[in-house]
């Protein structure tokens, strides 16, 4: 009926499932909605030219959708549990290196990393290239969002002057590279991203993306069929913590999910 805004409803699902600012670890999760990271004008009437919102980042194509499948139907020796997914979506260090330029995420990264920003190659840097390795690239990446991308552009831009290093292709990092149809403007990027998250096409899509994150495909045999499956740990409502007598498998487990993330409660 259009009486509340996509990002409202997302905003809304996350409060539901335990999500909140104030936690890192359990910190908002958004969807990637594009998948036109290279064009000059961005065409929101093209269904081509958005992400496949039923299938979770680590089936966006088919050649890493089997790859995953494969290590499931395998179950590699040093896996302790059958899992498509040994990474996650969202984890306090997802969250930081996002938002890496701004404090306290700044200060928050750095402590994550040991004290220090990580190697530049291995930075935010591109919204492109983070696109590319989450979707496609990176077998160990299955980034989605966070809420930022749609509304806060000072965390695209490097006004506090970090030093954040320099890429092995000799690039010093600064802010953050955006795709050509946002020309190199943060506030052009976060208008056309939510005009995005906005669009006719994500608002009779957006349901399957939250049948995977915070509904039925989330864990059980629609999770697998929907190649949806993470590492058993990630399930923190699954892991009753307080009948496990060992102290130190119990400090594994929640070490676990404080540096790998958690699953939001399923709604």
């Amino acid at each position: 009926k259009r009486e509340i805004s996509n990002f409202d409803y997302l905003m809304y699902l996350n409060t539901l499932a335990g999500r909140s600012y104030n936690d890192y670890m359990q910190y908002p999760v958004f969807p990637w909605v594009l998948a036109d990271y290279h064009s000059e004008t961005l065409n929101l009437t093209d269904p081509h030219t958005f992400r496949d919102l039923s299938k979770p980042m680590g089936a966006q194509t088919v050649e890493r959708k089997h790859k995953f499948i494969q290590r499931f139907n395998e179950v590699e020796k040093n896996l302790s549990a059958q899992c498509h997914y040994c990474t996650h979506y969202s984890s306090a260090i997802i969250v930081a290196s996002y938002l890496v330029r701004m404090e306290p995420f700044t200060q928050t990264f750095c402590s994550l990393q040991g004290g220090s920003f990580d190697v530049a190659d291995r930075m935010f840097h591109s919204v492109k290239s983070t696109w590319e390795s989450a979707s496609r690239d990176n077998m160990s990446d299955v980034r989605e969002l966070t809420p930022e991308f749609f509304y806060l552009p000072e965390f695209l831009t490097n006004a506090n002057h970090f030093e954040l290093g320099c890429m092995q292709d000799g690039t010093v990092l600064g802010d953050v590279q955006l795709p050509p149809w946002a020309d190199g403007d943060p506030h052009k990027f976060i208008l056309l991203h939510r005009q995005a998250l906005e669009s006719d096409y994500v608002s009779a899509h957006l349901h399957h993306w939250i049948d995977l994150i915070f509904g039925h495909k989330q864990h059980g045999s629609a999770a697998v069929e929907a190649v949806n499956t993470y590492h058993p740990y990630f399930y923190g409502d699954k892991m009753d913590l307080n009948n496990i007598k060992d102290p130190l498998i119990k400090s594994t487990i929640l070490g676990f999910i404080s540096n790998f993330g958690q699953i939001p409660k399923q709604v």
